[in-house]
């Protein structure tokens, strides 16, 4: 019960990596606000945590939306311990051709978003004197790839406004550190396993042999949001499985 008696916001809270860190974080103890633009399934989880879960539709791409998002979240509990800055898209496309609509929408999301969230939940933090952001970046931020121009970059500047905010935020008492999973097994990472032919090449980039879970990647932000991270600031955490990028 790492998280006993915590409050936590998670953005893009409803399905994947952020439905993933909010069963951990339930299972630890917290009350989580799952955040999202669509509930999907939220509804199975409230269920079985009836007094510790909420779901609030937001639009990360608005501050208003997430300022209400912020104050749902303290009219329920009090305060706010912990938000993960998880929402995100992702649209392939070479340099050359990548529509400015989904260039707009990558930055819009990943690195607006993750500003925005951050910014909502750093006035309650503040106040409060204490508080733990999580941004979430990726291990594309630091290899590249072919047809991920836009979201390497989000994802670079978003471990970037980490360290920044880390070191303005830490005297007054917030803690702001990043997760960067690498590929796993949900999604576009479930699909590339699922093909023998892709699998094959992409395997040899995984040291340990296979991609990650979602499991795995959520017990990094259940330790940068609990007590055991208590000296980490500005950090960016891999989890990754050693990843080897050619």
């Amino acid at each position: 019960m790492r998280l006993k008696d915590k409050v936590a916001v998670i953005t893009g809270g409803t399905r994947g990596l952020g439905r993933a860190v909010a069963e951990r974080y339930l299972d630890e103890g917290a009350a989580v606000v799952c955040a999202a633009r669509h509930s999907y399934d939220i509804d199975k989880l409230a269920a079985e945590f009836p007094d510790r879960v909420l779901y609030r539709e937001v639009d990360v791409t608005r501050p208003e939306s997430l300022n209400r998002l912020m104050a749902a979240a303290v009219d329920a509990w009090g305060r706010i311990d912990v938000l993960v800055a998880n929402a995100g898209v992702s649209h392939d496309g070479k340099v050359d051709r990548l529509a400015p609509r989904d260039w707009e929408d990558m930055v819009a999301t990943n690195l607006n978003g993750v500003f925005y969230s951050l910014q909502a939940a750093a006035g309650h933090m503040v106040r409060q004197g204490s508080g733990r952001i999580v941004t979430v970046s990726s291990s594309m931020a630091t290899r590249v790839a072919i047809g991920a121009a836009g979201y390497s970059a989000t994802k670079a500047a978003v471990e970037t406004l980490t360290r920044v905010s880390a070191i303005e935020l830490g005297p007054k008492g917030v803690q702001v550190n990043c997760l960067a999973p690498g590929v796993l097994d949900d999604g576009m990472g479930r699909e590339v396993a699922a093909n023998p032919r892709i699998w094959e090449a992409y395997r040899k980039r995984f040291s340990l042999g296979r991609a990650g879970t979602l499991d795995e990647a959520a017990q990094g932000a259940v330790f940068l949001a609990c007590d055991e991270s208590s000296y980490v600031n500005g950090h960016v955490l891999e989890v990754n499985g050693g990843l080897l990028w050619a």
